[in-house]
């Protein structure tokens, strides 16, 4: 039997820094969600200059509804222009249409709307250098896990010459790198320069996917805020918790403010949400990768998600037909080196300065493994086998040290048949856990 996390009544939170409201109980409707976002937007200016800065397509979140409320809200306030900034990080950028729907465009009016800007995180072009946190910042962000220094390069756009206010819309999740996704995330690595792409993610790695996912306080946490410091235009996040009721996306909070702040308190909902207790670890699951993961850069949150609930030794089976690539921007790296546990893959960057140049590569090899175990043999040797049943062909699969299955030939029946299988269906949304983290 599988429950969810414990669900808090529905709570209120109201300071100078932070005010929402939300529940892991709470469905909030279009109306609550209009009151939130006028009190959050009420003091903007006259003539005020814009920026949202939004998540992209592989994020499931109610930004089609938010982004519509903002603009209105905006356009009442006799703001000059509401621009937005996708915070894509490395993943390939939408098409016209994914943005179109990103925003609400085809369920409500929108005005003030510039441009969609994509984000380019490899064109310094496209960058300021806004700041610089010292190796000495970085190592005591980092509890000693990472001590070299590292500029603060950001979006150009994020720059008071250009915007008098920038605004987040994103929702609130567990994450891998960071603990929760939400806040200083959609600026590091969000809309960032390579460098702290690089250095969150292989922090992340590094500290350890079972000590930092689902928890707040990690250290890649402390350093994507000490980076987000260093902005000197007026920020203002709109930070959900989001579900799907029915196959129908639900709000259940939604908390405005302070970047810091408003992340934190999302998270206490998202506990209750998005997390779900085991009780017991299975030989087999089965991960029905939700549809909105494409690419194995981003369907590797099926075992990140999972890889707690699996004995040492079992198997996680990928069930993805859709998915037909590892990834756009990274695949050729991956299938050069494959997935492998954290040890292994230190040694890798140790002896190549190709994966020391492309560090957040490194840190998903690791994350995708998940963890290790030691083999009767002594050897370290991934903590469980992952086979993907894919549109990825054998070949491609075994080079990147996965196992192969034909999707069409999966008996998905028998498997749930199976007191020893766990069969999740939209696998990659929530976290699941044996037990509840005391």
């Amino acid at each position: 039997m599988i429950a969810g996390g414990h669900p808090d009544a529905m709570t209120t939170h109201s300071s100078s820094r932070v005010d929402g409201r939300g529940g892991a109980q709470t469905t909030l409707s279009t109306a609550d969600l209009r009151v939130l976002v006028d009190g959050a937007l009420g003091a903007v200016p006259r003539g005020a200059r814009v920026l949202a800065v939004i998540s992209d397509r592989t994020r499931d979140d109610n930004t089609p509804e938010l982004f519509p409320l903002v603009s209105q809200t905006l356009a009442r306030r006799r703001a000059a222009r509401l621009d937005a900034l996708v915070a894509q990080g490395t993943h390939a950028a939408m098409g016209q249409a994914d943005k179109h729907d990103k925003i609400g465009g085809g369920t409500a009016d929108i005005p003030l709307l510039g441009d969609i800007f994509d984000h380019h995180w490899d064109r310094p072009s496209e960058l300021a250098e806004i700041g610089t946190l010292s190796g000495e910042e970085v190592a005591s962000l980092s509890g000693g896990l990472m001590r070299d220094a590292v500029p603060v390069r950001l979006n150009a756009h994020v720059n008071p010459r250009q915007y008098d206010l920038v605004l987040v819309l994103g929702a609130t999740v567990p994450h891998e790198v960071a603990g929760f996704a939400g806040g200083a995330k959609y600026f590091f690595p969000g809309v960032a320069g390579p460098e702290l792409t690089h250095v969150t993610h292989w922090l992340g790695a590094l500290a350890t996917i079972e000590q930092v996912i689902g928890r707040v306080e990690t250290p890649t946490r402390r350093l994507i805020e000490a980076a987000a410091a260093h902005i000197t235009v007026p920020v203002i996040a709109l930070t959900s918790v989001t579900t799907r009721q029915d196959d129908r996306l639900v709000t259940r909070a939604l908390f405005t403010g302070d970047l810091r702040g408003s992340l934190r308190r999302a998270a206490e909902v998202s506990r209750d949400v998005h997390v779900r207790y085991t009780g017991r670890r299975y030989r087999r699951v089965v991960a029905l990768l939700d549809t909105h993961y494409d690419e194995l850069w981003v369907g590797g949150k099926a075992s990140y998600k999972l890889g707690a609930v699996i004995e040492p030794g079992g198997e996680l089976i990928v069930h993805a037909p859709h998915l037909s690539a590892i990834s756009a921007t990274h695949g050729t790296l991956i299938e050069r080196y494959g997935y492998a546990p954290l040890e292994r893959v230190r040694e890798m960057v140790e002896g190549s300065d190709e994966l020391r140049a492309n560090l957040c590569v490194a840190a998903h090899l690791a994350h995708v493994a998940y963890g290790s175990h030691r083999a009767d043999d002594g050897r370290i040797a991934p903590r469980f086998r992952i086979t993907l049943a894919s549109r990825l062909p054998e070949d491609t699969c075994r080079r990147v040290n996965l196992g192969y299955l034909d999707p069409h030939g999966v008996d998905l029946a028998a498997l749930e048949a199976d007191p020893d299988t766990l069969v999740v269906d939209h696998a990659g949304r929530d976290l699941y856990l044996v037990a509840p983290d005391n």
